[in-house]
């Protein structure tokens, strides 16, 4: 997908502010068993389509309104990725905005994820009615 010009101006600002992470980070970190929240800011269908296994899903375009709910503690260790890293960098930066302090980026997104054979959740989701 092409990005346009000014999206893209918006992002490299917002990943000036956050932190990245990469897949191969994120496996040592599941290997050993650390604790952290996996998050998929992608959209509903993406979602129900296929995700990473163990994430749960906070869309970009409700997670500044539901993660206080889903998740107070502030300093709990927070990995946000999308399609290809570009949503969950700016979703990254308004939850920093919000307080959290332990928030990362998956550089690559969903398409790093898979390339690198993380395991995916493909089970299909009921959807609405």
């Amino acid at each position: 997908m092409k990005h346009s010009s000014r999206f893209l101006a918006l992002v490299e600002d917002a990943k000036s502010r956050v932190r990245e992470t990469t897949v191969e980070l994120v496996r040592e970190e599941f290997d050993d068993g650390a604790a952290f929240t996996l998050v998929d800011t992608r959209e509903e269908s993406e979602w129900n389509a296929a995700r990473a296994a163990g994430a749960i899903h906070l869309g970009k375009g409700i997670i500044e309104r539901d993660i206080e709910r889903v998740m107070p503690d502030v300093d709990a260790k927070i990995v946000l990725y999308c399609a290809g890293g570009y949503r969950s960098a700016l979703a990254a930066d308004a939850l920093q905005r919000m307080g959290y302090r332990n928030v990362l980026s998956l550089a690559g997104g969903w398409r790093a994820w898979c390339r690198s054979g993380m395991p995916v959740d493909e089970t299909p989701l009921a959807g609405p009615g």
